[in-house]
């Protein structure tokens, strides 16, 4: 009874999360839509105002903008109490909170006094107060800020309030910039209707591109359906309620046969025209709790909420019948057939991996067998059986502690001097000798083991840290985090009983993926500042393979990029590989972040990451991953 009120609590503090974050979302358009071809500058500040102070639930609002001379600032806008006391006072520039934000270029919140010293601390106590102010920077230069007086309610302005802040600052300032440029020309009398008209359509121009990249981020642009990163959003979102309910889900994977010929035959044009108008025919079958997904190429799938296996089997047989009529393409006549292969929630996979791997089986059993439809059957499936057989053994080399730790040392670019290693996995099996990571560690993920293998990670690179503290001195030992199981429910109370003390924090940086972004990222947010408040640091391993949101990066508490060696194995003939390393350095370094190269495998990788400024080098050029004993003599040798 306790867990069913537990999962509807859940259930119901969900809802109202995505309540709120609606709420936000369309705040947000609807300001974009108000201020987006308003050039009196007035009214743009009351939007502004208004809107801000709606968003942040503030007591207050003010819009201190800097002048001219660069000297003072001037409250331009407000709402709320005592603003219209406030709006068009002017005060020099070095005077309170504005002054502090404009010199360090970033937003002031209660969150910044760990950063302050103590003197420092104590005075800002006194004169922010409950104060958030947040920088606008528009295209050609600095405006100033947009300021949160105390909550309405009581209560502070927190990480929430910041990011939404900022947020909106972004969208609205440049309106405000253009609304000022007007402004300034109407009082010069220089303005002309050629030049209003223009602004007009460069607001519009930037509302749609807004509009397109958020667009073109979770739908497909040839067939205008959700693309993979939304398929993988909305099946995780269903895999949760079918595991609440204990419901069924049906995915089905469906591959358009002999695509290719088609493509070779009529062109790359007709043929997206063609996937379009299937897409059209597949759509008219979905629901609206459905989803309809282009994985790419001809492959489209669909999640089938609530639906059992004799059910998914009659949709995909309407799916299959809704091609048959003849499609018309510049009075070409093409007929179009497919193979459906079917996975179902929980029989044949309880994750989506396993789910979609198991349909492509399926869809490829389907083809050769010329059936169009085929359910996922372990039995004739080989590779699941003989995958059986290596589950087995991951589980036994887990409970006899098989599994060991080498280290691959990170060196000073400048110095050479070794200033970090990276702990990985190995596995030697009794049976099949030397495991490849990357296919162990997937077999931990897939069956739910890998919780259990990072926590023992964790837990030995630890240990490891306070016997080469004693020895070496200090040296932090990177451990590779699974996404998997730092965002589970219980890794903040593991965590906790592993890394007690800042002492503890201090001697690990934990690696985890750009993939992390896609996650739900106020709670993402949240396991990283609690890993990071004991002293742990944040590395983002392979930068620049997945996906990038430099936006969030900024907004989480990463200390460190590791530029992915496929970049760096090929720099020194690649230019296009040069310039993206050398780019993402000065990024790092312009946010504040440390950069490591991994794959460093020769000395002329090694001397032109030196002159880019690279900071640290990993890869084979310095030193293979080793065990402990044979990096206690690399690290002695060195000395």
């Amino acid at each position: 009874m306790f867990v069913d009120k537990q999962k509807s609590s859940n259930i119901i503090d969900l809802n109202r999360s995505l309540q709120q974050k609606e709420t936000e979302i369309e705040l947000l358009q609807k300001t974009f839509t108000e201020i987006g071809s308003e050039l009196d500058i007035e009214k743009v500040f009351q939007i502004v105002s208004e809107r801000a102070r709606e968003l942040i639930n503030a007591e207050t609002l003010l819009i201190p903008l800097l002048d001219s001379n660069c000297e003072t600032y001037t409250y331009r806008g407000g709402a709320g109490k005592n603003a219209e006391e406030i709006v068009g006072e002017s005060l020099p520039l070095d005077f309170g909170v504005c002054g502090w934000v404009w010199k360090h270029k970033k937003p002031w919140w209660q969150g910044m006094m760990n950063e302050l010293s103590g003197d420092e601390k104590n005075r800002w106590e006194q004169e922010a107060g409950n104060m958030i102010l947040v920088p606008l920077q528009g295209k050609r230069h600095f405006l100033g800020g947009i300021a949160g007086l105390n909550k309405r309610g009581g209560g502070s302005f927190g990480k929430k309030d910041l990011s939404l802040l900022q947020l909106f600052a972004s969208i609205v300032s440049v309106a405000i910039e253009n609304a000022m440029a007007v402004k300034s020309m109407e009082d010069s009398h220089a303005l002309n209707e050629d030049y209003r008209y223009k602004l007009e359509n460069l607001n519009k121009q930037l509302i749609e591109s807004s509009k397109e990249l958020e667009y073109l981020s979770l739908y497909d642009s040839v067939t205008a359906l959700p693309n993979r990163s939304l398929f993988y959003d909305r099946l995780s979102r269903d895999i949760v309620e079918a595991r609440n309910d204990g419901s069924t889900i049906g995915v089905l994977l469906i591959d358009i046969d002999s695509f290719k010929d088609i493509n070779d035959t009529l062109g790359h044009d007709l043929g997206d025209s063609l996937l379009n108008k299937i897409a059209r025919r597949f759509d008219d079958g979905i629901n609206i709790n459905e989803t309809l997904a282009r994985l790419g190429g001809d492959e489209f799938t669909v999640i089938l909420p609530g639906h059992d296996q004799a059910q998914v089997l009659r949709r995909a047989e309407k799916l299959i019948d809704s091609l048959k009529p003849a499609f018309i393409l510049e009075k070409n006549s093409i007929v179009v057939s497919a193979s459906i292969g079917v996975a179902v929630y929980p029989d044949h996979g309880e994750n989506i991996g396993n789910l979609l791997s198991h349909a492509d089986f399926a869809m490829y059993e389907a083809k050769s067998s010329s059936l169009k439809i085929c359910v996922y059957n372990p039995d004739s499936d080989h590779l699941a059986q003989g995958h059986l057989a290596m589950v087995a053994d991951v589980r036994t080399a887990m409970k006899e502690k098989q599994f060991e730790l080498h280290y691959q040392p990170k060196v000073s670019a400048v110095s050479g001097k070794v200033v970090s290693a990276e702990a990985l996995g190995r596995w030697c099996c009794t049976e099949r000798g030397n495991v490849p990571p990357n296919i162990f560690i997937n077999v931990l993920e897939q069956n739910g083991l890998i919780d259990e293998y990072t926590y023992w990670a964790i837990e030995t690179a630890l240990a490891q840290a306070k016997d080469w503290q004693q020895r070496y001195g200090e040296m932090r030992i990177a451990v590779n985090l699974s996404p998997q199981t730092l965002m589970h429910p219980g890794f903040k109370e593991k965590f906790d009983q592993i890394v007690k003390t800042e002492n503890d924090g201090k001697l690990l940086t934990f690696e985890i993926t750009e993939n992390l972004f896609l996650s739900e990222f106020d709670r993402l947010a949240e396991v990283l500042e609690h890993i990071c408040a004991l002293g742990v640091e944040l590395s983002i391993d392979d930068y620049g393979t997945g996906y990038s949101s430099l936006s969030r990066l900024r907004r989480l508490p990463v200390s460190e990029l590791k530029i992915d060696q496929t970049f760096i194995k090929e720099m020194v003939d690649n230019k296009d590989d040069q310039v993206l390393v050398h780019s993402t350095i000065e990024l790092a370094h312009n946010l504040g972040l440390n950069v490591v190269a991994e794959g460093v495998e020769n000395e002329a990788a090694l001397a032109l990451l030196r002159k880019l400024g690279c900071d640290t080098i990993q890869g084979f050029l310095i030193s293979q991953p080793l065990p402990v004993e044979k990096f206690n003599a690399f690290i002695e040798a060195q000395s």
